[in-house]
């Protein structure tokens, strides 16, 4: 090649070398990538109905042990009532007693109409 070859050769190159440098742009990265996004949204979705299905599930187990409680309460209560008749059933059925009550009414004893009733 001759000099006048290389010359214009070497104005090109300069020429050309500057739009290069001018033609880059800067490549923005995202710190996630759309499907990302929608995974994580989901997964936080999935998260917030599971703790909300937690917490109902807890109130209403409360509910139904309280209920238990009040219940076993209220048994508890008859039961007490129950003890306390049944003693004094036992207190006023006492042969004594109602042999007393019969004097004072004026009745007497005939063996003859007497009847053996079996007790509990």
């Amino acid at each position: 090649m001759s000099n006048l070859a290389r010359k214009i050769q070497q104005q090109q190159e300069q020429v050309e070398l500057p739009n290069q440098y001018v033609s880059t742009e800067a490549i923005k990265k995202y710190w996630l990538t759309p499907g990302e996004k929608v995974i994580g949204l989901v997964f936080a979705g999935l998260v917030c109905f599971g703790a909300i299905n937690i917490i109902s599930n807890q109130a209403e187990i409360y509910q139904v042990n309280k209920s238990i409680q009040d219940t076993q309460t209220s048994i508890n209560d008859q039961q007490r009532v129950n003890s306390d008749l049944q003693v004094k059933v036992n207190d006023l059925s006492n042969y004594q007693r109602i042999w007393d009550n019969a004097k004072k009414m004026g009745l007497q004893v005939n063996e003859n109409n007497v009847k053996v009733v079996p007790g509990k």
